[in-house]
């Protein structure tokens, strides 16, 4: 059984950081790209951050030069390095992968950055 878990959020001022962790279990790690998504209230979830079994690594326009994703197959850990947070950063981040098209997802992890 395929299980992501998410950790590393928090409150934060803006102009800070934080770095999150995904955890993934039942799961050949390595072969799968994975994926942050964040979503906050009233709207849809959206993409952030995908980076594959090779490290290829692909951001958003609203993340990218502030967020870095990475990852550890040894630890089967993915990775998201937030720096100079803002307000609009803030919502739940969710952890992704999708394995045969079946997407999974953690539960999130709530960043709160306030101004």
């Amino acid at each position: 059984q395929v299980q992501l878990e998410e950790s590393g959020g928090g409150l934060v001022q803006a102009g800070g950081s934080l770095s999150l962790s995904c955890t993934a279990s039942g799961v050949w790690f390595s072969w799968y790209t994975m994926r942050w998504y964040r979503q906050s209230p009233g709207t849809e979830r959206e993409f952030v951050a995908s980076i594959t079994g090779r490290n290829e690594r692909s951001y958003s326009e609203s993340v990218k030069s502030r967020f870095t994703i990475s990852r550890d197959n040894a630890e089967n850990t993915v990775y998201l390095q937030m720096n100079n947070l803002k307000p609009e950063d803030t919502g739940v981040y969710y952890c992704n992968t999708e394995i045969g098209s079946r997407p999974y997802w953690g539960k999130g992890t709530l960043v709160t950055v306030s101004s």
